[in-house]
């Protein structure tokens, strides 16, 4: 059985995607879902149930923070982002690749891969997004110096979502 986020994970994919309908069979539990204007309808086969979820359209935002399940996830406005996150033309984004879970150490435990000041090299680590049980190193593509860490630790990221601001050497 899939847990809620990871129907959650699939609910975005599928929204922000321009397949309008979507089937997944595991372990006797299957999940079904179609679009149409803006809804998404998700059934979940093993207990017979439809469940119409609204999903809004996808926002272009700086950040989505993440929140108990119990409330919606709020998207930031750019509007709302000071201008030093939004746009220097002199700083390189490192951008995740994927949606998923930002994480800045290997473990609870251990120390952040970099924080504000470090030099990086363009193979240089610089955190982990998980998606769907996988970890995946994020490396910082470029030469240089973290100026802005964009993302708290824990944070859901969107795909091509700004994480760091790095000058570049």
């Amino acid at each position: 059985m899939l847990k809620i986020q990871e129907i959650r994970e699939l609910i975005k994919l599928v929204d922000q995607s321009t397949i309008d309908e979507f089937s997944y069979e595991h372990d006797g539990s299957k999940i079904k879902m179609k679009k149409h204007n803006g809804v998404t309808n998700v059934v979940n086969q093993a207990q017979q149930a439809p469940a119409p979820v609204q999903v809004a359209p996808p926002v272009q935002s700086a950040a989505v923070p993440t929140v108990p399940a119990v409330e919606p996830v709020k998207a930031e406005k750019l509007e709302d982002v000071p201008a030093s996150k939004v746009e220097d033309a002199n700083l390189h984004k490192i951008t995740s690749p994927m949606v998923g879970t930002f994480y800045a150490s290997p473990n609870p435990e251990a120390k952040p891969y970099v924080s504000i000041g470090d030099k990086v090299k363009a193979d240089s680590v610089v955190c982990i997004v998980e998606a769907m049980k996988l970890f995946n190193e994020i490396e910082a593509e470029v030469n240089g110096e973290i100026v802005e860490i964009l993302v708290e630790n824990g944070q859901l990221v969107e795909y091509g979502q700004p994480m760091f601001l790095v000058k570049p050497e």
